[in-house]
């Protein structure tokens, strides 16, 4: 069992449904309806997708900005497994994003009902979740992205794949497919 106090999370694909959103958002906003969640099969957007980079592009500042109509869903489980943990220890959150924006206040509402909240500390790249995560003395972390687990893993970190379309190439590492496969790691009673 993965004591709570040593496991910190990612936010997106893995708390928050971001992907889900992305497709909303192209639909919505640019007309296209066949992106479908399974075609998103690299964590690159445009190595996946046949869209127009300037789509992509524009999609992904939306989201960063919160300027979009649809709503993000978070992933089914996250909210009851993160008040579990919340009420016994604080949830660290690292994420690669640059900029805090809607994030925050989304976070705060979706854990607001288990009267916890969340530190979030942004990194502005993947590859700075590392040294965040050692500095906290974090030994687990859950996380979407396959290559920022292999980085996790040669600093000493044991990642925990959240399984998403864009992680499907062999890996060694622990994976689980959804919030209550991670509860079940996790000592939180």
């Amino acid at each position: 069992m993965i004591d709570p106090k040593s496991i910190a999370f990612d936010i997106d694909g893995v708390i928050a449904n971001t992907m889900q959103l992305f497709i909303e958002i192209v639909r919505q906003e640019h007309g296209v309806d066949w992106v479908r969640y399974e075609d998103i099969t690299s964590y690159s957007l445009e190595d996946c997708l046949e869209l127009d980079p300037k789509i992509i592009k524009d999609v992904v500042q939306r989201l960063l900005e919160g300027n979009y109509k649809a709503l993000l869903d978070p992933i089914d489980g996250a909210a009851d497994t993160l008040g579990c943990i919340g009420n016994q220890h604080p949830i660290l959150m690292v994420t690669a994003r640059p900029v805090i924006g809607p994030i925050g206040q989304w976070m705060k509402a979706l854990l607001s009902p288990f009267g916890v909240t969340a530190e979030i500390i942004l990194t502005g790249y993947f590859e700075a979740k590392v040294d965040v995560l050692l500095e906290r003395r974090m030994t687990h972390f859950v996380e979407d992205r396959l290559e920022t687990c292999f980085l996790l893993d040669k600093a000493g970190i044991v990642p925990i794949l959240f399984k998403q379309p864009w992680n499907r190439q062999p890996h060694p590492f622990i994976e689980v497919a959804t919030w209550d496969e991670l509860a079940e790691l996790i000592d939180c009673k």
